[in-house]
């Protein structure tokens, strides 16, 4: 060292170390948003998907039915549960309302009192979120039935 020069001592002051803490808190807190807002964009995707295949099972089992069970009052279901998980044990797993409903075809043709139109639709909760999701088709009286029996 030479004679008089002093040598200076470099550190953070308390401003740069405060304002240094509130950029890496602000970045923490907008990395667990982002995480907790994708998990639960996940979860809904997830229960989408659950309650497009729920209502898929039920759609696929119209195909089965004769026209006369599809048209008799007692024979089909018009409300169901399902659960998220069907292996889950768990009495308060989410589940899935569901109603099947039937009625005439909204269109004036020759061959409308030979179909049906069915509306399946689910209701659940996510959280807080009351969600719903719905399948309308239709079926008619010389359909794939007479293919099967």
């Amino acid at each position: 060292m030479l004679p008089g020069l002093r040598t200076s001592v470099a550190g953070f002051s308390l401003v740069e170390v405060v304002i240094a803490m509130a950029v890496a808190g602000v970045s923490v807190i907008a990395l667990l948003s982002a995480i907790s807002s994708g998990m639960l964009t996940m979860q809904m995707a997830r229960e989408n998907v659950r309650a497009t295949q729920i209502m898929l099972e039920k759609t696929e089992t119209l195909r089965l039915y004769s026209w006369d069970q599809l048209i008799a009052t007692n024979f089909l279901l018009t409300s169901f549960t399902e659960k998220y998980d069907p292996t889950d044990t768990n009495v308060s797993a989410l589940s899935y309302t569901g109603t099947v409903t039937k009625t005439a075809v909204p269109m004036t043709t020759a061959y409308s009192d030979e179909m049906k139109q069915v509306t399946i639709t689910l209701n659940w909760t996510t959280g807080h979120i009351n969600r719903s999701r719905s399948f309308t088709t239709f079926v008619a009286r010389n359909g794939l039935q007479n293919y099967i029996y």
